[in-house]
């Protein structure tokens, strides 16, 4: 059997002291040598096939280079864009991530956290959380690093990555209004989520900014962010009798599914109905009409995920950090100008 080269070996070929070539071969110790030499040390540990011991890594720095990331639904297209941004940014820091889908699921959820606590992981970043979330605040009371990726919880201590939802939903809404829309209706996402609390509290501000009408009849809560509630959101919105002109929805996904109920009831978008969604999900460019929607930058607030909980691993700092990033209004083919009205009851 071929034996394992060790970093003595690569001491032995490239000519440095072993602390030299550990530095060289660790990407949060790599700085403290030059890059000529780190990048020497490089080829000659490549060239002899050489391979870190993580388990024997492990146990001489008291970490396992693994981080866990949770995520609420993996068939959610905005995710996997999300995950690639995470492990692009850890892998670069020399993390392994290990995903884990909690179904939406606040049990599952703290079931996997206990899981990945077992295994030794060095942190969290975590997609699920809901915005009262016992789970994430102990891992942080703990002294465990934690980062919330595109949700945020209540308490200020948890640390995150988020969009500005408040600017993508004034953004919307005044692209409504440039329309001829005042009768705008909104499917909002649950508030148990940042995402549906926050997007739904910047409706109300800007509607009332914009000096809309408040019409409460024209907001209806959606339980789950998905087709089917799009739908069903939009058919509780007909049967209320009240007129509209425009929907606003909470994301994507309720926004397919609203489209298709206005389908089903005989009514054409952006004809009868202007709709909207949020995310800007893969292929919402090739729906029948092609969706107008706030575009968040989805690899890149997994990417900066990553960087903040490398570095809250690597320099032990704890303080909570709070990293909201741009949003922008994609236009296409599901709004339009003002030409009819549906009828009230």
């Amino acid at each position: 059997m071929k034996r394992r080269v060790t970093l003595k070996d690569v001491a032995k070929a490239a000519g440095f002291h072993v602390s030299t070539v550990s530095r060289a071969l660790d990407p949060n110790n790599s700085h403290l040598i030059t890059a000529e030499v780190a990048q020497r040390i490089r080829d000659v540990a490549e060239k002899l096939g050489y391979r870190q011991n993580a388990a024997a890594a492990a146990l001489r720095t008291s970490r396992t280079r693994m981080v866990g990331v949770l995520v609420p639904d993996i068939t959610n297209p905005i995710f996997p864009p999300i995950i690639r941004g995470v492990e692009d940014s850890l892998r670069r820091h020399g993390y392994l991530s290990i995903i884990g889908n909690t179904d939406g699921d606040p049990k599952r959820e703290s079931s996997l956290v206990s899981m990945l606590q077992d295994r030794g992981v060095d942190g969290f970043i975590i997609a699920s959380v809901e915005l009262e979330d016992k789970a994430v605040v102990s891992l942080v009371e703990d002294g465990i690093a934690v980062v919330t990726v595109n949700r945020r919880v209540d308490n200020p201590a948890v640390s995150s990555v988020s969009n500005d939802e408040g600017e993508g939903i004034r953004r919307v809404l005044t692209h409504l209004v440039s329309l001829g829309h005042e009768r705008i209706a909104h499917i909002a996402g649950s508030q148990r989520f940042s995402t549906g609390a926050n997007r739904y509290r910047s409706f109300l501000e800007h509607r009332e900014a914009l000096r809309l009408p408040a019409d409460p009849e024209l907001v209806v809560f959606s339980n789950m962010y998905n087709e089917l509630e799009g739908e069903r959101c939009v058919e509780e919105l007909l049967a209320r009798g009240r007129r509209f002109t425009a929907i606003v929805c909470a994301n994507d996904r309720l926004a397919v599914g609203a489209i298709e109920a206005l389908v089903r009831r005989g009514l054409k978008c952006p004809d009868n109905v202007s709709v909207t969604g949020f995310n800007d999900m893969p292929m919402v460019d090739r729906l029948r009409p092609p969706l107008t929607t706030v575009r968040i930058g989805q690899y890149n607030v997994g990417y900066q995920a990553g960087e903040l909980l490398a570095e809250m691993i690597g320099t032990g700092q704890r303080e909570a950090s709070h990293v909201v990033l741009p949003v922008d209004l994609v236009i296409r083919g599901s709004t339009r100008a003002l030409t009819t009205a549906l009828p009230e009851n």
